[in-house]
């Protein structure tokens, strides 16, 4: 049971493989963090289709919710929630959910992109919504909805993206955040609104979407029956940054403010690596297009322009074949595994199709090392060690393009969320890139959600101040470059293998 005697705020932190409820206790000058609640998550394959279990995930966010009552009592003030992008839910004029929110590893949008751009040219699309194309992406989901002539999207009233529903589910007000809604592809940064000419070109309603609002704004109350059936009566719902990655760059322990050529950069490493800066205004020009980076909404009205690199999903989906198998490694196991394995033998382009939704992981990273004309990796710690050298290589080709775009030098790359607990992955980001890295928070999401909330509620005066608060709250580890020597030749060769330089 906890002392603290003053509010509280609460983070519901949604991932694409677990969730949580985090508490964050504020003192005016720290903040530390509690845990209520953590469940697991994961998409539901039915037939062809993948879906995300959202009636399960809303069980457990109320469970989280009781047991913070439970603790915290009436100091529970604010709330907001977070999750990923692109993904969204349907709702009819009646507003009943229509079905389960697809989920974005979902299999049934092959050749939409180009079969996307015989309408609306990529350069088109890009010059509208300064966005990288990925298949999941939600205009090209709502474009399958419509080749396939979709019940759903025919009855479709409103489209709720994850977080928007469940601010619903809380309040009962419907609204479409804005760091959030910069991911659909059907946002216009430069003009600030919906991207609708785009939607009707492509025969797509544009009366499901609702008004955007900024991080910071407060929706409101939690509905009546939800503050029944949990036990929280005064509490107030307020919009973080929701998607994960903008609340996540929010816990970035710099103080230094968004500006043309910054001089540091981030990854947010977790199931994704997402690595970018953040400038106050759009970059969309040719460059921008041709590197296939994206301009996404950052709290205070900035922009993130990054790079979706694979990340630890790799590592999951190994970790997970091996435990179906039997093999039930922890994380420190494999960390340790891999680092006890030959440097730099074998490596992937850990972007490649043939990894986004793999039946089995590790066979499909041994058949790319085969057909690429390399080594095979011959135990599971090779295996790992080939997919954590080939992200820090891919953290540097992404280095070097943001340098480009940006016209300046970065000297510092921030790596915050759950995969600064990898300390070998760091140290490989370090070398590999020949820059120095700081390393943490870990509870990057969720200390963005909570720091949002402590703004918006004034107890924090701006978001400037709230990143020093961070500072002072939470340790880092910073990583030194190494020996950059081998890490330049092997650059080389993962230079050849993203051009598919290889004999076939």
């Amino acid at each position: 049971m906890s002392t603290w005697n003053s509010s509280v705020a609460l983070a519901i932190d949604l991932g694409a493989s677990s969730g949580r409820l985090v508490a964050g206790l504020f003192d005016g000058q720290r903040i530390v963090l509690e845990e209520v609640h953590r469940f697991g998550n994961r998409g539901v394959q039915v037939g062809p289709r993948m879906y995300w279990d959202i009636l399960r995930l809303w069980t457990e966010v109320q469970d989280g919710l009781r047991k913070a009552q439970d603790r915290y009592g009436s100091r529970v003030a604010t709330l907001g929630v977070d999750t990923w992008g692109v993904d969204f839910a349907l709702l009819d004029r009646d507003d009943e959910l229509l079905s389960n929110p697809l989920h974005y590893r979902d299999r049934q949008k092959a050749g939409i992109l180009e079969r996307s751009f015989q309408t609306v040219s990529r350069q088109e699309i890009f010059a509208t919504t300064g966005l990288q194309f990925m298949e999941f992406n939600s205009l090209f989901q709502l474009i399958s909805m419509r080749e396939t002539d979709s019940p759903v999207l025919e009855a479709a009233a409103s489209m709720l993206m994850i977080p928007d529903l469940f601010h619903w589910l809380l309040t009962g007000e419907k609204a479409n955040e804005f760091t959030n809604a910069t991911t659909t592809q059907f946002y216009n940064p430069a003009q600030g609104c919906w991207a609708k000419s785009l939607l009707e070109r492509f025969d797509l309603p544009t009366g499901i979407l609702g008004e955007i609002v900024h991080p910071g704004s407060v929706l409101g109350p939690l509905r009546s029956d939800v503050a029944d059936e949990v036990g929280l009566s005064a509490v107030k719902v307020v919009l973080p940054g929701t998607h994960d990655t903008a609340s996540a760059v929010m816990a970035v322990p710099t103080t230094d403010p968004p500006c043309e050529q910054p001089d540091w950069c981030y990854i947010s490493s977790g199931t994704w690596s997402l690595m970018g800066v953040e400038v106050p205004r759009p970059l969309i020009n040719e460059t921008c297009l041709q590197l296939n980076f994206t301009n996404e909404g950052g709290v205070g009205e900035t922009i993130r322009v990054l790079k979706n690199i694979a990340g630890l999903w790799l590592i999951q989906e190994c970790r997970r074949v091996w435990q179906q198998a039997g093999n039930a490694y922890d994380w420190e196991d494999l960390v340790e595994l891999a680092a006890a394995s030959p440097p730099l033998v074998s490596l992937i382009s850990p972007d490649d199709q043939a990894f986004v939704s793999p039946r089995s992981m590790p066979e499909t990273v041994c058949e790319y090392c085969r057909s690429s004309g390399q080594d095979i990796p011959a135990s599971e710690g090779a295996v790992i060690r080939c997919i954590l050298e080939s992200l820090a290589l891919r953290y540097r080709l992404v280095l070097g393009w943001l340098e480009e775009l940006t016209g300046g030098t970065i000297s510092t790359v921030h790596i915050v969320g759950g995969g600064t607990q990898n300390k070998l992955l760091c140290q490989m980001a370090a070398d590999a890139c020949n820059r120095r890295v700081v390393a943490g928070p870990v509870e990057a999401t969720a200390i963005g959600n909570l720091m949002m909330q402590l703004v918006a509620a004034g107890e924090i005066g701006s978001i400037r101040e709230a990143r020093s608060i961070v500072s002072s709250s939470f340790p880092v580890d910073t990583y030194e470059p190494q020996d950059p020597g081998p890490w330049n030749a092997a650059f080389e060769r993962f230079q050849l293998l993203i051009n598919k330089e290889w004999p076939t």
